[in-house]
C-alpha cells in the first residue's frame, strides 16, 4: 500500500498520522501504507502543528506558507496540503522522503 495523493492542479493533499514528542525527525510510511510524522515538539498549545509545516517547508525547501493544515489541527491525523512547484516534483519528494527513512522490509 502507499499514501493516497488528491492533486488539484499544482496542489498536493495527503493525510499524515503526526506523532509527536519522537525521539528524532522524519517522515516514514507505516504498515497501513499511510505517511507517519515523527516530530520532536510536544503535542500541547499547536506546537507539533506548527512542526508539521515547518519540517515539511524545510525537507521539501519550500517557505512556510506553501504547507497548510486543511484539517486535523486537534487530531494526530492531518490533511497537508502543499503548495509551490508542480504536483509530479512534490509527490516525488514526499515518496524519496519517506522512503530512504521507512522501516527496511524485503519488498
Amino acid at each position: 500500500m502507499k499514501p493516497d495523493f488528491r492533486i488539484e492542479r499544482e496542489n498536493v493533499s495527503f493525510w499524515v498520522k503526526v506523532k509527536p514528542r519522537s525521539a528524532r525527525e522524519r517522515l516514514a510510511v507505516d504498515s497501513t501504507g499511510d505517511f507517519r510524522l515523527e516530530l520532536h515538539a510536544p503535542p500541547a498549545e499547536g506546537q507539533a502543528n506548527e512542526a508539521c509545516v515547518q519540517f515539511f517547508a524545510r525537507t521539501l525547501r519550500l517557505p512556510q506558507a506553501c504547507v497548510v493544515i486543511l484539517s486535523g489541527q486537534k487530531s494526530r491525523r492531518k490533511l497537508i496540503r502543499i503548495t509551490g512547484r508542480s504536483a509530479e516534483e512534490t509527490i516525488g519528494q514526499l515518496k524519496a522522503l519517506a522512503g530512504q527513512r521507512s522501516a527496511r522490509r524485503p519488498s
